[in-house]
């Protein structure tokens, strides 16, 4: 009776046992399972590659890189659209060691410098440059400027054949040897090399290039810039990554933009892209346009064109005066308009001088004086009619003493050839969502007063209608060579953000735009700037002003239609401006094109 009694006691200790002995059986069961999902069915190490479950692995590294290495280099590697891994081993080297090394080097390559000088030899270009580098960076180690490294780089490449393997390979190595940077696959280290890429930081592979802080900046892997936002208009595609440059001028500083370009570049056709798709979004579009090239673009969404020139029905009177709002000064409003038709005039008349400039500003004055305008006024009482003209400033100069010379040089914009121009009552409105104002027919002479007048009157409404909108100045060149002209346009891209317009500046005259003193300062008030393909001739001033590298120069000499950089704030990408057959057909610059659009509107028109 105590054995039965002493055999269930020891059963009964013995039951915890066996339960916590058969949980770590079945937990180790669920361990076990749980590996095998992660796993790959099967693994196959081969000499070249590996075989992952249905996946071929191949790994290759770096042997050799060219005496120069330029910043961006990996930049094509790391953005290459196809499934890779990449590693980078960097190893610090005392420097202690590598000084002894390189004593040791300058002097092997100078004995044997010495030895081919005695044979009475020519001088080896290859061993002088091995010197030159070994001293510079001897000179550089012991100031401290430059470390030492042993880097290792490898890439793993994914294939689900050999066929699909080798092509992935054969690319890489083509674009890294096109930059002189060659290299070998992991023969009968194909494992290692795969281990070595994965992210657990194991340089299994052990392969590495000595190599200084210098060249060794050039592979950070970061280089691959974005510019892309959750809203905007799709402007074009990243060249570098094949991204979407998708962004909204008004998130910015300032909505402000500058576009230079070459004839022919494709700067019209990518502005026109640009209006097309802000049209989408309800952005209100105003344009002067000298060339016509805005004409169709504006018939095919219903916009309203307005033609500029001696004959025209059209008038713009620059004398009106823009509605005050409550927290306006009249007088301010009044002396701002004065001080902008003393610019126009200085363009019109031709040089003044301090004397013709006081005499004008006191002209003025006394001719809206006489329609009882002063800054006592009610501006928004006044009609269009009741505001003077430049027949009346004519009159009043004749009247004043020292006036009369002004007077005789004003006559033919009031009785002369240029009378029907600008001595008129104002009968223009610009309430459609797009407008152009299109001063083609207009001389030379007169394309720059002409687009002051317009931009005056843009400034006004602007002022008046507070609206999401864009003002383009295609061909700015033509304003940036009259000082006063150039003011002005410099004043309103100043001060447009505060009235929600953006400012677009276009030329393909960099040279006329960036020597005026008012040009730089156009481009450092615009945080947008376009740079498509530029002449040999341009791209010195180009480079200066916007702190080009020689790749970005390179890129802008090369660059085919449509095809830049693209700037906004302190990010700027390549990119290529890409539309859609649709927006072609709307938007096309092409000569050619445009004549077939034109038949084919003639043929449905018959029919």
């Amino acid at each position: 009776m105590l054995n039965i009694f002493k055999k269930n006691q020891n059963q009964k200790k013995s039951q915890p046992v066996d339960e916590v002995l058969e949980s770590e059986r079945y937990y180790q069961e669920g361990v076990s399972k749980l590996n095998d999902l992660i796993a790959p069915a099967a693994i196959k190490i081969n000499s070249r590659n590996i075989r992952v479950g249905e996946t071929l692995v191949q790994t290759i590294f770096v042997i050799a890189y060219p005496r120069f290495l330029h910043s961006n280099w990996f930049s094509p590697i790391i953005n290459i659209d196809m499934p890779i891994d990449i590693s980078m081993f960097i190893h610090p080297v005392d420097t202690y060691d590598i000084l002894k090394t390189l004593k040791k080097n300058a002097t092997r390559v100078e004995s044997q410098i010495h030895i081919e000088q005695q044979k009475g030899m020519i001088n080896d270009p290859a061993l002088e440059t091995a010197v030159q580098d070994i001293d510079e960076l001897r000179s550089n180690l012991q100031q401290g400027t430059e470390k030492f490294f042993r880097f290792g780089l490898y890439i793993t490449v994914y294939g689900e054949n050999e066929k699909d393997l080798n092509e992935a390979t054969h690319s890489i190595e083509a674009i890294l040897e096109a930059q002189l940077v060659y290299v070998k696959p992991a023969i009968f280290k194909s494992e290692q090399g795969f281990n070595s890429t994965l992210p657990l930081a194991n340089d299994e592979l052990d392969i590495g290039t000595s190599m200084n802080s210098s060249p060794l900046s050039t592979t950070f892997p970061f280089v691959s810039s974005t510019l892309s936002t959750n809203k905007g208009i799709l402007y074009g595609i990243n060249r570098h990554n094949n991204s979407l440059v998708i962004f909204d001028r008004f998130e910015m500083e300032n909505a402000n933009m500058v576009v230079f370009a070459k004839s022919g570049a494709g700067k019209s056709y990518t502005v026109k892209l640009e209006i097309l798709r802000s049209l989408m979004l309800g952005t209100n579009v105003v344009i002067i346009d000298p060339e016509n090239e805005y004409k169709h673009l504006c018939e095919t969404v219903g916009g309203t064109f307005i033609k500029i020139s001696l004959n025209s029905k059209n008038h713009l009177n620059p004398f009106d005066l823009p509605k005050i709002k409550d927290d306006e000064d009249p007088e301010d409003v009044l002396r701002n308009n004065i001080a902008s038709l003393l610019g126009l005039l200085h363009s019109m008349l031709g040089n003044i001088t301090p004397e013709e400039d006081s005499i004008l500003d006191r002209a003025v004055r006394e001719t809206y004086a006489i329609r009882d305008i002063t800054a006592q006024t009610d501006f928004n009482s006044i009609s269009r009619e009741a505001y003077p003209t430049m027949s009346d400033l004519y009159q009043v100069l004749q009247s004043m003493e020292g006036g009369e010379d002004l007077s005789i040089r004003l006559e033919k914009y009031t009785e002369g050839v240029f009378a029907g121009f600008l001595n008129n009552t104002t009968n223009v409105k610009i309430d459609n969502q797009m407008v152009v104002f299109n001063i083609r027919d207009m001389g030379e002479e007169l394309r720059p007063i002409a687009m002051y007048i317009v931009m005056q009157f843009i400034w006004n409404e602007m002022r008046t209608n507070l609206k999401r909108r864009l003002v383009l100045v295609d061909e700015a060149w033509v304003m940036m060579k009259y000082d006063d002209a150039a003011s002005f346009m410099f004043g309103i891209a100043k001060r447009c953000r505060k009235y929600y317009t953006g400012l677009t500046t276009i030329t393909q005259d960099v040279g006329d735009f960036l020597s005026s003193r008012y040009g730089k300062a156009i481009v450092t008030n615009s945080s947008i700037q376009l740079l498509l393909k530029q002449s040999t001739a341009a791209i010195d001033m180009v480079s200066e002003t916007f702190y080009l590298t020689d790749q970005e120069r390179f890129l802008l000499l090369e660059s085919n239609i449509g095809e830049g950089i693209f700037f906004a704030g302190t990010k700027h990408v390549a990119i290529k401006v890409v539309a859609s057959y649709s927006e072609d057909q709307i938007i096309t610059t092409d000569p050619a094109q445009l004549m077939k659009i034109d038949q084919a509107k003639k043929e449905f028109s018959e029919e």
